[in-house]
């Protein structure tokens, strides 16, 4: 009976220790995460995630943040308790994961830049509050707080631009457009408009392009021709329109567009603002179009900027630390690139944006504005807000005084039904510009390829670029001792180039042997570009797949390929895949994935693997991430869309990281493609083969080596 009666009483202490376990696992924040966010998870399986879920989705990622850092640091927790509340909160976290993938526009939401707004400030007090917790009262930042809150203490002017403001330091002021804000009396005043202009383009389709004019001999630097879209936008600029909403598809020269547009309308200085992956072909570019204007691309803190340039070019990621200066520069013009960048009206880059915008018609009548976007919805009409009060046609309230007039025009209110119409042609008449590869493929040629220079300026990219350094340090000392130990032939003044060949063919043959066992060669070379090349590849295509659809990704190497498959599932793109070792079954499911379903919008290729044999012109876009060693090889993966039945012009955009041998490599390639095209007509020239290209990417290398040492002798 004794017994009995201990095994009750332990059976009692042991349900009262359950119950308070259970009792606390109901107690504090977590609880209330875990409720909250299977109401966000439910919401966003309905549909699109309203505004309200959005909200409760960004206090949820908070409040995980916070209360993993609290336990973290809480030294009365046993290591077992830390364990399961960290598990607990690792299953909110896993839910939040699953709904962005669901909805990939709340990544911006996680971002450190994504702006907090009031309403979810006071969503967090309700939700300490529900779990029995005090919140904190948040004091009112002092000075310097509030500059650190806004990024101020990060600002830089750079010397040089210092020196331009202080040669001009009075800026004439503009006051021709001084009527467009005088105030006057306005029939539509007291009506809401902002929501009645985004619902006529929700439910009136039809062609979103304003007229443009015939062009009429738009001069361009010799050597290039304009293709007859590009112009017609470019003389729309000449007679006087200075807002657009440039929203061709991708391939179709918005860049060019954007530059000689600047050009026509005198619009320099010129500021633009683009993502990083294409800062450097935008100088590229300006180059080729505009060789007159220089240009300067800010790096950084900006320490390298010429102050005096015409075209200042920009990254969205730096922005913050320039946007002060920027604003006093005198612009005359500004591009936004990848313009659906600003959507979300409450991030740092968008504010900042609208800021530069808003100082800049501050200080200039009808400026030239430009917003440059594939994509300019992603999610709803309203993403078109933040870049039409970028171009000046709207407020956050209302339509600002150019775009009110020509609702004014039409004797319509939003209470009669052709306002709806009459207004959608009213903003598409103030600068929206759309035009897809198939509206004007008599254009362009049937296949094309265009270059992405990129910039490798981390860590890697540093050690990439000594790696070349000593490479090239590597071959020089081979040539000096080829020199030393001569002991026939004349002696060559300058640099020898017969030597110089038959010391990169030394090289070359000794690849892979004993020779320079401890550095790098021509192939772990560009597998290391590669590499550092595989997010930067992939982010582009990913704007490319929402931006045009379908994308085929090409790379080398299967590490590459990892790399830009883990990019894609961050980004929540749905990606199939084409590799060496798949079974022909698995092979088959993942083409079929890509060709069938529309919800697969990359695939990614081995150039290898998929090089031949298999069609995937369901895609008109081919990122090539890596370099071939031929031409030939890079043809085949172009033509896996690239083929009969293919009903749209294709272009194969070919990733390439500047200042490293992958610019010379690319060079090669093509003037193989050259000489190849040439054998095929009847020329006697021999096709070249990949060990040309291999070594005449050493014998570049070491030449350019002798020269910068012979130029530094000579000094």
């Amino acid at each position: 009976m004794a017994r009995r009666g201990q095994r009750q009483s332990g059976n009692r202490q042991a349900n009262q220790r359950n119950n308070q376990r259970r009792h606390g696992d109901n107690e504090g924040i977590i609880p209330v995460l875990a409720r909250a966010v299977r109401e966000v998870e439910a919401r966003a399986q309905r549909g699109p995630v309203s505004p309200s879920a959005r909200t409760k989705f960004q206090v949820i990622a908070l409040l995980v943040r916070e209360e993993r850092a609290r336990i973290k640091a809480d030294t009365e927790l046993t290591e077992a308790k830390k364990a399961d509340q960290l598990k607990r909160l690792d299953g909110v976290a896993t839910i939040l994961a699953k709904t962005t993938a669901t909805d990939p526009t709340l990544f911006a939401l996680l971002a450190e830049d994504a702006k907090v707004s009031d309403a979810a400030k006071e969503l967090r007090r309700e939700m300490i509050a529900s779990a029995g917790m005090e919140a904190e009262v948040e004091p009112e930042p002092e000075p310097e707080a509030a500059a650190a809150l806004t990024g101020h203490e990060r600002r830089v002017v750079p010397t040089s631009v210092k020196q331009r403001l202080l040669s001009n330091p009075f800026l004439v002021p503009d006051f021709s457009a001084a009527d467009e804000h005088r105030p006057r009396a306005r029939r539509l005043a007291s009506w809401e408009l902002l929501g009645p202009l985004f619902r006529s383009f929700e439910y009136n389709g039809g062609a979103a392009c304003m007229p443009l004019p015939e062009p009429n001999g738009t001069r361009v630097p010799d050597g290039l021709e304009l293709m007859r879209h590009q112009a017609q936008l470019v003389h729309s600029a000449a007679d006087g329109h200075r807002t657009y909403l440039l929203a061709d598809e991708p391939g179709l020269g918005k860049t060019a567009q954007a530059l000689l547009a600047a050009q026509a309308a005198d619009a320099f200085p010129l500021l633009a603002v683009v993502p990083n992956v294409v800062k450097t072909n935008w100088a590229r570019e300006a180059g080729i179009w505009v060789p007159n204007r220089p240009v300067t691309v800010i790096h950084g803190d900006g320490e390298d900027v010429d102050g005096f340039a015409d075209i200042v070019v920009v990254n969205y990621e730096i922005l913050d630390r320039h946007v002060g200066w920027l604003g006093d520069f005198g612009f005359r013009g500004m591009v936004v690139d990848e313009a659906h960048f600003i959507k979300n009206k409450q991030s740092q880059r968008s504010q900042n944006v609208l800021n530069l915008s808003e100082r800049i018609r501050a200080r200039r009548a009808r400026p030239l504005l430009m917003a440059l976007t594939g994509t300019p919805l992603i999610n709803d009409i309203e993403d078109f807000q933040a870049i039409w009060e970028f171009l000046g046609w709207i407020d956050d309230k209302k339509p600002l005084s150019p775009l009110m007039d020509k609702l004014e025009e039409t004797g319509l209110t939003p209470a009669d039904p052709p306002f709806y119409p009459a207004a959608r042609t009213a903003v598409v008449d103030m600068g929206i510009v759309r035009r897809r590869k198939v509206d004007v493929a008599a254009d362009i040629p049937a296949r094309r390829i265009a270059d992405i220079p990129v910039e490798l300026d981390d860590d890697i990219g540093r050690s990439i670029r000594e790696a070349e350094r000593q490479l090239a340090q590597h071959l020089l000392e081979r040539y000096d001792m080829a020199i030393a130990t001569r002991r026939s032939g004349a002696p060559v003044e300058g640099i020898d180039h017969e030597l110089v060949r038959r010391v990169a063919t030394w090289e070359r043959e000794d690849t892979g042997t004993t020779a320079n066992p401890d550095g790098d060669n021509v192939f772990t070379m560009l597998r290391r570009i590669g590499q550092a090349k595989a997010g930067l590849a992939a982010d582009y295509a990913a704007q490319l797949a929402r931006s045009v659809g379908k994308v085929v990704f090409f790379a080398k190497h299967v590490d590459v390929m990892d790399l830009a498959g883990e990019t894609f599932a961050k980004r929540g793109i749905r990606y199939s895949q084409i590799r060496g070792d798949q079974t022909p079954k698995s092979r088959e499911a993942n083409i079929e994935a890509f060709q069938q379903d529309p919800d697969v919008q990359i695939i990614v290729c081995s150039l290898m693997a998929a090089g031949v044999g298999i069609n995937l012109q369901v895609s008109s876009n081919v990122v090539l991430a890596e370099l071939s060693w031929t031409d030939a090889e890079q043809t085949q993966a172009i033509d896996r869309v690239h083929r009969i039945g293919q009903a749209e012009p294709v272009t194969a955009w070919r990733i390439i990281a500047s200042q490293t041998i992958d610019t010379k490599i690319a060079e090669l390639i093509d003037s193989k493609a050259g000489l190849a095209a040439r054998a095929l007509d009847g020329s006697d020239d021999e096709v070249g083969s990949s060990v040309d290209i291999q070594l005449e990417a050493l014998v570049a290398l070491l030449t350019s080596a002798l020269e910068e040492r012979e130029g530094l002798l000579s000094l």
